[in-house]
């Protein structure tokens, strides 16, 4: 394998109409994919010629709903972070399908996935009902609207999504990796606009656009491209990406796992002709956008980088606790009545504080999730591979491995999503042969062990746990 040749990345924007709601431009994303494409090609001074294959890797449950003829969204994009479908919800819930709903998909009943955003959007958007009924309007979450356009758009595009994206739609079987007819019924979403459901790594298709002759070889949600790049090829190998949101996830190998205590049960990856490999998942919603909103909404501090200075200014958290429910608690509480609380503010109480607990829910919220790992599967997790913006926080990462008693092992690669992109489409044109190569290929950067007492990290989950009933239905 060789070196990275070129890196170009473009932040798009997200808007918030209303409370709740988080959407996104589907044609802005199309503009900057092939922005991006055209930079890194340019930075990396690499003709379209000599490009043996492409891998797409994207944010997951994000639903788009697009007119085929002329390849416009029907709506903005509704991104995963969106709960405007809470009432849906609730009458899922309340007409007792949750059960049934969860053996064959895996996913609590939650605004989160896809299968909600779509009908919303049938539902809401007029005459978007009618157009995919008969086949004149597409479903895609991201991976799939960028493989339809890269592949010919509204000129015979490809609509394909892979397993790993469909895993995440509350329409897929996990056991047959089919859509269910059942839960198309349930949510009453007509099978003809559905994408074709592939493994991950297989034929997606030749680009028509842009990458004009380059075949698309890989397609990933990018959580579980992390896994790969992080070498989580065996069961029990463990790994968190720290990003806007964190996801934990734990290989589970061939068979899935029914969680007990929270979790998402999810594919792991699949590869062409190979049997599907699973894993548990731990998603939390707020993670680095908590930094973020340190600094746009009190501001705090002024850059990002100034958080771990700030929060190491004072020697603990003053006995102050951020439970950030900007939009509910995800795994393992999967409450979306839960709001962001500040718990245990005094006249002591200063910046440093604020900051440092602000890190430490982060820590916390993971810690949860590694605990419920252990106990969904019976293992006993004792090391954690991380990757993202975050891993940079030695604050963070050192509190990561205290509260959770487990080694933290840092990725070289920061964005180990990036990585695991690389690998699976090597695999599938054959320039690596086996999986086992990736773990000579993935590169180690810091580690961190716990140091901290047992009765010392008793003390401070419990009182993590007392914050957390706080947040739930405030006055």
């Amino acid at each position: 394998m060789g070196e990275t040749q070129g890196y170009f990345q473009k932040t798009h924007t997200q808007s918030y109409p209303r409370p709740g709601w988080v959407e996104q431009d589907a044609i802005a994303i199309w503009d900057d994919t092939k922005l991006v494409i055209q930079s890194v090609l340019q930075i990396a001074s690499i003709s379209i010629q000599n490009i043996s294959a492409i891998s797409i890797t994207n944010q997951r449950e994000t639903t788009v709903l697009w007119d085929r003829t002329t390849g416009q969204p029907l709506s903005p994009a509704i991104s995963w972070m969106d709960t405007r479908t809470h009432l849906q919800v609730k009458r899922i819930i309340d007409n007792g399908l949750s059960a049934a709903i969860r053996k064959k998909t895996g996913l609590p009943i939650a605004s989160y996935f896809s299968a909600f955003k779509l009908s919303w959007i049938l539902n809401q958007v007029p005459g978007a009902l009618e157009k995919a009924s008969c086949g004149d309007a597409l479903f895609g979450t991201m991976d799939s609207w960028i493989v339809w356009n890269l592949t010919g758009g509204p000129n015979g595009g490809s609509h394909f999504t892979d397993v790993t994206n469909a895993s995440r739609t509350m329409l897929m079987d996990l056991t047959t990796l089919n859509w269910d007819y059942e839960l198309l019924e349930i949510f009453n979403i007509p099978k003809i606009c559905l994408p074709k459901i592939l493994p991950s790594v297989c034929d997606f298709g030749i680009c028509k656009k842009i990458l004009v002759g380059a075949r698309i070889a890989s397609v990933m949600g990018d959580q579980h491209a992390s896994m790969l790049g992080q070498a989580c090829l065996l069961p029990g190998d463990a790994k968190n990406t720290y990003g806007t949101g964190s996801f934990v996830l734990v290989n589970t190998g061939e068979k899935p796992y029914a969680s007990n205590h929270g979790l998402v049960t999810t594919l792991a990856y699949q590869f062409d002709k190979q049997k599907p490999i699973y894993a548990l998942e731990g998603s939390i919603a707020v993670s680095g956008s908590l930094i973020q909103w340190l600094r746009d909404n009190l501001g705090l501090i002024q850059n990002i980088n100034e958080i771990e200075d700030l929060a190491g200014s004072v020697a603990d958290n003053g006995d102050i606790y951020f439970v950030s429910g900007f939009s509910g608690l995800f795994a393992p509480y999967w409450r979306e009545d839960a709001r962001g609380v500040i718990v245990g503010l005094t006249l002591h109480t200063n910046r440093g504080h604020i900051a440092r607990a602000a890190l430490e829910a982060v820590a916390y919220q993971t810690q949860e999730v590694l605990e419920a790992m252990n106990a969904d599967t019976g293992m006993s997790i004792q090391q954690l591979k991380v990757d993202g913006g975050m891993i940079k926080n030695n604050l963070l990462m050192q509190f990561q491995a205290d509260i959770s008693n487990v080694s933290v092992v840092c990725s070289d690669a920061a964005e180990a999503t990036i990585m695991g992109a690389v690998y699976a489409a090597a695999f599938g044109i054959g320039a690596i042969s086996s999986l086992e190569d990736i773990n000579t290929l993935r590169k180690e950067n810091n580690r961190y062990e716990p140091n901290m007492k047992n009765d010392q990290r008793i003390a401070l989950k419990k009182s993590w746990r007392i914050a957390v009933q706080k947040s739930f239905r405030p006055a």
